[in-house]
């Protein structure tokens, strides 16, 4: 009997677990779309352009682990924090720098020589700064989530396009855009000064290209 034990014992293959790092740990779809958040806070700020934002979100949905999630982020100072990765993340987390305004906050959108695009269901603060230099500027605020009835806006676009996309509810106020040249602007929804909800206000000015306000198109040729 003891011989038998013997043999089972030897006949038994020998295993090495070797434990993970948290590089090695699975991602859930929380945390790449918390990532994906942080991408757009970049390319607000100028640090990556239209293409190195598409590539690097498909880079990131379509990661595995948290080394893979991080390499996303790795070279944009001040955007990379190994901490969020770890942690849990909540059922619902809006990006980086897309939620908890508080009143008098203002959020500050950059760009030059590029496209400034802002669509879907993104977090729109009560006041925000737009500058952008020799490209165009698309706000649509169709499936954006407002946060306060009335929405202020300053323009600082030079040698470029302004295109603001509201609701079919909403209003817009431009009579403070009293500085344009080289360009025009044009209220395709005929909302100026009448009541809407949410309410947004324009400011600033715009230099050699146009400003654009409309409702969302209807249809395929809309």
């Amino acid at each position: 009997m003891g011989m038998g034990e013997e043999e089972t014992t030897a006949a038994e293959p020998m295993t090495e677990t070797k434990p993970l790092s948290e590089r090695d740990l699975r991602v859930s779809d929380d945390e790449r779309e918390h990532v994906v958040g942080v991408l757009q806070k970049a390319i607000g700020r100028g640090m990556i352009d239209l293409d190195e934002f598409t590539e690097r979100t498909d880079r990131a949905l379509a990661s595995r682990t948290r080394g893979e999630l991080n390499a996303v982020l790795a070279d944009l100072a001040g955007l990379f924090h190994p901490a969020a990765a770890v942690a849990a993340a909540p059922a619902y987390a809006p990006p980086i720098g897309y939620g908890g305004y508080s009143p008098g906050q203002r959020f500050e959108l950059n760009a030059k020589y590029s496209s400034l695009v802002r669509s879907g269901p993104w977090v729109v603060p009560p006041e925000m700064v737009v500058r952008n230099k020799y490209g165009s500027t698309k706000l649509d605020f169709t499936e954006a989530q407002v946060q306060s009835p009335v929405v202020h806006i300053e323009l600082d676009a030079k040698w470029g396009s302004v295109e603001v996309i509201i609701p079919e509810h909403a209003a817009v106020d431009v009579n403070s855009i009293t500085d344009i040249k080289f360009g025009s602007l044009e209220d395709k929804t005929r909302s100026n000064g009448r009541m809407g909800n949410p309410r947004f206000v324009l400011t600033g000015r715009v230099h050699g290209g146009s400003l654009v306000v409309r409702h969302p198109r209807r249809g395929l040729f809309g």
